[in-house]
């Protein structure tokens, strides 16, 4: 390692210890920020006088009871100021923290962000992240047990698309992100088109963000839920938070645990996630906080179900599943016309001694101050480390030649280390009579990434049906190493130029330095190794809202974004293209809330060009992609017409492509990007039922329309909706004298037990990854 590097290094480590010094700190309290007109001040919420008793709860029959067993509550005047805004029928008034750091709410944000909250989570029964986004608007992705990790949004996927935990990016997208249950969640964001001035490199389609629960001012409240499932997965998980005796100390706890089984043999995951964190106001000027984080998930993984020839399969062959003509990228069979085979729905190919791993740990902590009316320092350090290991056969190729189906082992390991820290300094001011808000914001991190991989890949064939699945092999490895030191310096602004129109712009400046290295079997550097590149991206935003009447906000946006423009930066190499694309998009809509909050709707528009483009020809070969054109557009709406009665329902529209896109041998000019459909379109319908023992019904469809897997737009993956049921009883204190409120639902999943392919990896084209069939779910959930 240079010397300058070293220096660098250390005096990043010198910086980001004098900025926490003071303490260990609280994410962003903006999350729950009621909407104010215009922009309120950043305020640090102050130390509120609490006696040794907890305040009574707000609600009346808790306020009795509590009355009855304490002193009397602190005084309305001093009661601490907890966020008490209902949650719009979009969410829409709700603060998101990875869109932008000037505390808007999503209404006022000139761009497409979608908050979905714990409450939506719990009642459309969505128990993973992967669940939740195929709820947002025009968003799909993998599901358990085939890839809960990859996303599609706007015609983009993979390490296109940032994920970020509580705001912080920690690699690629399909590298680093794994299997989370939703249960530890307050929210999960998603931004929508580039948005590299938040998150960085790697957000040309977008950033999808997980919020953890935080802790929140007053009384205790504990929950406790649990779920079983048909395939005999279960979930258990237990929260507490609140205000604790030390004055101006709140804390939040959470613990889940859950073992999901997939459709296919022998395919399960188990998950375990333990947080706390702890919010201290030591003045009116100043609070500190610190939270802790263990994640844990281990599987059997199912790598999907091999496409096979028609003439095959006879009568075994499915319709409406996949179509298309297909020569093997594996073996080089002419498969011709192709089908999943309905003996392969439940087949496991893997080998049996296979394993799925990943082991996380979060440190975070931060500090806010008040330095002088109007300006406001925040800054968070952390800490992240990771292992994860894929020890498996995840090839499934049909060999025409033999009737067989091609195997290959593949084994990779994750050793991730990841140290950085963000300061935000926020003033508020007044420009010539306007109301404006500036935040400036230096985020530097260091990420040492180390990667064992297999040095041989183990072949074999087995049979379509029953396979023989055996053992792994033998296991010889070779080592990869990626150091990236990364600094950025990022400006956003919001300037009120009347009550009714803001002009909201960003900007960041980016520097990145890679060094790689990679070795052999024998540890000897490979060719052209190691090298160091660097990269110095600029990127921004600008645009403007404008409440046209109270409720009515027309939005207008002008963003650019830049990533690595083929595979990802963890492992690029001298031989590819080092260069960072570039991206942009021009967006346009309105958000609507009216009628007393009861209805909300949104319409966007959308052009996204990205630049400097390569794309997957099929397995691991790239080809030159000059553009990625992406136009579409969006619409979501919700309505509660009556008290017992809601609707809602989305549907997005893209049209995405390559051009230009000509190599030796073919061209991709005019295909459509894998796993992007033109149409996804969710609606549901819920009527409660207000008797002594309130029951609410529910149905949820979805549609997603035909897709290709691989650049080669060859195999198409068949449009699908599938539907779920529920229904759902409260159960009153009177039946439950432990807790104060009770909740058991019942819930069916693909109802029509719809069989369809929903992922299609490019780079493993031979097989497909299959949907879940029908599910009977019953779950209980308590608060008290």
């Amino acid at each position: 390692m240079s010397s300058i590097r070293v220096a660098r290094q250390r005096k990043f480590l010198l910086a980001t210890a004098a900025l926490t010094s003071i303490a260990f700190v609280d994410m962003p309290a903006a999350f729950a920020q009621q909407v104010r007109d215009p922009l309120p001040p950043v305020e640090v919420t102050p130390a509120q006088p609490r006696g040794p008793a907890k305040p009574a709860r707000s609600e009346g029959r808790l306020a009795r009871r509590a009355a009855a067993t304490r002193p009397a509550a602190v005084p309305a005047s001093q009661k601490p100021a907890v966020p008490t805004t209902a949650q719009t029928p979009l969410n829409t008034n709700v603060v998101a923290v990875s869109a932008s750091r000037l505390g808007l709410t999503v209404r006022e944000i000139p761009a497409t962000v979608e908050v979905i909250s714990a409450e939506t989570m719990r009642e459309q029964g969505y128990r993973t992240v992967s669940e939740v986004s195929q709820g947002a608007v025009g968003v799909t992705s993998g599901d358990n047990p085939a890839e809960p990790s990859a996303f599609s949004m706007r015609g983009f996927t993979n390490s296109q698309i940032n994920t970020l935990y509580n705001g912080i990016k920690i690699g690629p997208q399909n590298m680093t992100s794994r299997i989370m249950d939703t249960a530890n969640l307050e929210a999960v964001e998603f931004v929508k088109g580039p948005a590299s001035v938040m998150s960085g490199e790697g957000a040309a389609g977008g950033a999808v963000n997980v919020v953890t629960k935080q802790p929140h001012t007053g009384p205790v409240l504990n929950e406790a839920d649990f779920s079983w499932d048909s395939l005999n997965s279960f979930r258990s998980h237990y929260g507490s938070g609140g205000s604790t005796n030390v004055q101006g100390l709140d804390y939040r706890f959470d613990i889940s645990r859950s073992s999901l089984n997939g459709f296919a043999d022998d395919t399960n995951t188990r998950t375990l996630d333990v947080s706390g964190q702890l919010n201290y106001r030591i003045s009116d000027s100043l609070k500190i906080w610190g939270a802790i984080e263990y994640r844990e998930d281990r599987g059997k993984a199912y790598w999907g179900a091999p496409l096979v020839p028609i003439a095959f399969s006879g009568s075994h062959a499915t319709s409406g599943i996949v179509s298309g003509n297909y020569i093997s990228n594996y073996n080089g069979s002419n498969l011709g016309a192709v089908t999943i085979d309905d003996r392969t729905f439940n087949t496991n190919y893997n080998v049996l001694d296979n394993r799925n791993v990943a082991q996380e740990v979060w440190l975070r902590g931060g500090f806010e101050l008040k330095l002088a009316p109007g300006l406001t320092l925040k800054s968070q350090a952390y800490g992240y480390g990771a292992e994860r290991t894929w020890f498996n056969n995840e090839v499934e190729a049909f060999n025409s030649g033999s009737n067989l189906v091609d195997r290959e082992r593949f084994y990779v390991a994750h050793s991730q280390r990841l140290a950085g820290n963000i300061t935000d300094l926020t003033w508020d001011t007044n420009i010539a009579g306007f109301d404006n808000r500036f935040v400036t914001t230096l985020a530097v991190s260091d990420l040492d990434f180390v990667r064992p991989g297999a040095a041989n890949f183990p072949h074999d064939l087995v049979t379509l049906v029953d396979p023989v699945r055996g053992y792994y092999g033998l296991l010889t490895t070779q080592q990869q190493t990626a150091r990236i030191d990364n600094e950025a310096l990022s400006f956003e602004d919001r300037l009120k130029l009347t009550r009714s129109f803001a002009l909201v712009g960003g900007l960041r400046v980016e520097h990145i330095g890679l060094d790689r290295n990679s070795t052999d079997v024998n540890g000897l550097e490979k060719a052209n190794f190691p090298f160091s590149k660097s990269w110095v991206p600029v990127t921004g935003r600008i645009g403007y809202t404008w409440d046209a009447v109270p409720g009515l906000t027309f939005f207008s946006q002008y963003a650019t974004g830049a990533d690595v423009s083929a595979n990802n930066i963890f492992l690029l190499v001298p031989t590819q293209p080092l260069d960072l694309t570039t991206s942009r998009t021009y967006e346009t809509g309105v958000k609507h809330l009216f009628w007393d909050n009861r209805a909300e709707w949104s319409f966007s528009a959308y052009d996204i060009l990205r630049k400097n483009v390569y794309a997957a020809a099929g397995g691991m070969q790239l080809n030159i992609a000059g553009r990625q054109e992406s136009k579409g557009v969006e619409l979501a709406a919700s309505v509660r017409p009556i008290d017992p009665l809601r609707l809602w329902g989305n549907i997005a529209y893209v049209d995405a492509r390559y051009a230009d896109c000509n190599f030796v041998g073919g061209s991709f000019s005019g295909n459509t990007p894998p796993n992007v459909p033109r149409i996804v379109a969710n609606a549901g319908a819920s009527y409660r039922f207000f008797t002594p023992l309130p029951v609410e019904l529910g149905i949820v469809g979805r549609h997603v329309g035909d897709r290709f897997n691989t650049d080669a737009n060859v195999v198409t993956l068949k449009a699908y909706t599938v539907a779920d049921v529920y229904a759902f009883v409260d159960i009153p204190r009177t039946v439950f004298n432990a807790v104060d409120q009770a909740r058991l639902t019942f819930r069916v999943r693909n109802i029509t037990d719809k069989r369809y392919a929903i992922w299609g990896d490019p780079f493993y084209p031979d097989q497909i990854l299959l949907g879940a069939p029908r599910t009977y779910e019953i779950s209980a959930a308590f608060k008290w």
